[in-house]
């Protein structure tokens, strides 16, 4: 595969960017070679600059549900920009957003937009000490919030994939309020709470982890969470920045059948544009300016772009017959394969899969938190991350990340994936 235009380009990038690229995970670092730059995409694949084509599991990192360049939504998104990119004022799209937002996930009794799932979580955070009164917060091991500084401890995600440390420049005072557990262990949650009495404001949890790979919490340990959040009034916050919409119309919250007191949005909701939100319980969240005393704001906030594209994606989601099932029978059917192609193999690898989100670990350990993700095999899945690549199949670069179906992915993608994989096993 010819990828000179590529190498170029990125050893001009990293003259002018840090590592030559704008998110770490970009860089392809730990899977030994120079990123591809991408000059376009439609439906399900993607091409460089040298004019190779990729069938893509990565999906802008989730937010491509519906493919790349869907028509409505680009058609949508087209008309909006006519009428300017940025108003610095109030819209009419923001309504409609988040009238959608509220119908699809019932947890969400007021919503508030912003312009990335870091700047949601970070809101988030503070809404819950300044409704709580209290300073500290939970997260668990291997869950990625964003790179809001309280959130990057053991944060699975880009960390791992460089293999970094807790992010230098976080400060002593502001990590002793972050205290991290176990995922899908309870103990380890009490045992924190108990310690820390009446000062817990909040647990965050991707309720299906992604920044680990594929971990889907079970459900007895979530609505275990919610009982302890509910007896000791600590608000349970689900990020749903990569699951909301993804796994089902309300999200892993729909799957559970567990409600949070707050949840965080984004990827989906953009349409593809840089777009977050966060809302929850109207109690909680009206303490939020100008209707409270707790400060958020954005001049980008509700952009009509993006706006615009997250309504219009819904949209389609909300018209199209059987959407999720009919996403669910690609997947499993991609995941089925991939379970006969290993058995014949006599391999023993894990794949973690929830909906149209899965991983291929590199263990035959049950990958049930981030201790266990980490016993993958790290130089295998560089091996077979660059085979499928070579093989015109785009996975994320990084053992600890999940990988995304569309809906666009045809049965012929489907099985030019699974060829790819028997060759890349071998």
């Amino acid at each position: 595969m010819n990828t000179t235009k590529s190498s170029k380009l990125f050893a001009e990038a990293q003259i002018h960017m840090p590592g030559g690229v704008n998110s770490p995970v970009r860089a392809f670092k730990s899977v030994g070679r120079d990123p591809l730059y991408i000059k376009s995409a439609k439906g399900a694949k993607m091409t460089d600059v040298d004019g190779n084509e990729f069938i893509d599991y990565i999906g802008s990192w989730g937010p491509m549900i519906l493919g790349h360049a869907e028509p409505r939504v680009i058609k949508a998104i087209q008309a909006a920009a006519e009428h300017s990119t940025s108003f610095g004022a109030s819209s009419e799209k923001e309504i409609e957003l988040a009238k959608l937002i509220k119908k699809f996930v019932p947890s969400i009794e007021i919503v508030r937009m912003v312009n990335s799932g870091t700047e949601a979580t970070m809101s988030a955070m503070r809404l819950a000490r300044g409704f709580t009164k209290r300073d500290k917060i939970i997260k668990f091991e291997g869950c990625y919030h964003g790179h809001g500084d309280s959130f990057l401890i053991k944060a699975g995600s880009g960390v791992a994939t460089l293999g970094l440390p807790d992010s230098p420049g976080v400060t002593q005072s502001t990590a002793k309020d972050t205290l991290t557990a176990r995922y899908n262990d309870i103990e380890s949650v009490t045992e924190l709470v108990e310690s820390n009495k009446d000062n817990i404001a909040a647990i965050f949890i991707e309720a299906v982890g992604g920044n680990m790979g594929c971990v889907p919490a079970k459900k007895a340990f979530l609505q275990a969470l919610r009982d302890l959040c509910d007896a000791e009034k600590i608000l349970l916050i689900f990020d749903e920045v990569m699951t909301g919409f993804r796994l089902a119309k309300g999200g892993a919250q729909e799957i559970y059948g567990i409600a949070p007191d707050l949840t965080t949005f984004g990827k989906i909701i953009g349409g593809g544009l840089p777009v977050g939100a966060y809302g929850g319980r109207a109690e909680i969240m009206k303490m939020i300016a100008p209707s409270g005393p707790v400060y958020q704001a954005g001049t980008l906030s509700g952009n009509p772009l993006a706006m615009t594209a997250g309504f219009e994606t819904l949209r389609v989601i909300d018209e199209t017959p059987d959407f999720y099932a009919k996403l669910e029978e690609k997947s499993a059917y991609l995941e089925n394969g991939m379970k006969d192609l290993l058995k014949k193999a006599n391999l023993d690898y894990t794949i973690n899969r929830v909906g149209s989100m899965f991983t291929l670990f590199f263990t035959n350990a049950d990958v049930l938190d981030f201790d266990t993700a980490k016993l993958s095999d790290t130089s295998k899945f560089t091996k077979f991350f660059n085979s499928m690549l070579e093989n015109g199949v785009y996975l994320p670069p990084s053992q600890f990340e999940a990988c995304f179906l569309s809906i666009t992915h045809s049965q012929e993608d489907l099985d030019a994936t699974l060829a790819a994989f028997e060759k890349s096993l071998s």
